[in-house]
């Protein structure tokens, strides 16, 4: 299994570099409610129909997790850690669900994969 964030899974719906190596993840994609609905609110601004998103996602079998409160405290503990690194609640978000399953992350964001938490980040370009 492995873990999206908004911008791996932006980089399958919009055919971008680097949608291979999410499509050939083996196993499960999953993805946390809070990345998934920032892509969702990405394709609205790209003036992209949100059911395209939804049918990629539905095509892929992505697991739609929930941000539970779990993975909310998971997140807020990832703030200092990641502060530096200018990381947003949905980062935090996506690196507490690797976290937790014990997946890799995917990722197009460097400075995800520079900063220093227990999540194995992957960059897929």
């Amino acid at each position: 299994m492995v873990v999206l964030d908004s911008s791996a899974a932006l980089a399958v719906i919009l055919k971008e570099p680097g949608h291979e190596r999410v499509a050939a993840a083996p196993g499960r994609v999953a993805i946390s409610a809070v990345n998934y609905s920032e892509t969702l609110q990405k394709c609205i601004e790209y003036g992209l129909d949100i059911n395209i998103a939804r049918d990629a996602f539905d095509t892929l079998a992505i697991e739609v997790v929930p941000f539970g409160r779990s993975h909310a405290e998971a997140a807020a503990q990832l703030r200092e850690p990641t502060r530096a690194f200018g990381l947003s609640l949905g980062d935090r978000a996506c690196l507490a669900l690797g976290i937790e399953r014990k997946e890799p992350v995917l990722t197009t964001d460097r400075a995800m994969a520079r900063a220093q938490t227990a999540a194995e980040v992957h960059l897929i370009r």
